[in-house]
């Protein structure tokens, strides 16, 4: 999991998710559920590179992100990328290894 923390790296991965879909995880550091969905995700296993924004430290990423891809914000919010926008997401406690490789299957 790599940690984004500039607008321009957001724009620059969004740009190239035509080539390479991602996933992107909204973490807060004082979420309970935040905590939960990162130990989901930490045992997942995919293809799919994953990036994670710390949204107390990156609000004006946050805020970037949510309107490059017209997503209202969440937190936690994990997100699927792929063609320059969002295709899937889920929020706090939906966010499950087993329901993330589904989606993955399904709309990757």
């Amino acid at each position: 999991m790599k940690r984004i923390k500039k607008i321009d790296e957001w724009r620059e991965l969004l740009e190239k998710s035509d080539e390479q879909p991602f996933l992107l995880f909204k973490s807060s550091m004082t979420s309970v559920s935040s905590l939960a969905a990162k130990k989901e995700l930490d045992g997942l296993r995919t293809e799919l590179p994953i990036y994670i924004v710390i949204t107390q430290v990156s609000k004006k990423l946050s805020v970037a992100i949510e309107s490059d891809l017209a997503v209202p914000h969440e937190v936690p919010q994990l997100l699927i990328l792929k063609d320059k926008r969002a295709i899937w997401q889920a929020t706090h406690y939906q966010i499950k290894e087993q329901i993330l490789l589904d989606a993955i299957k399904e709309y990757v």
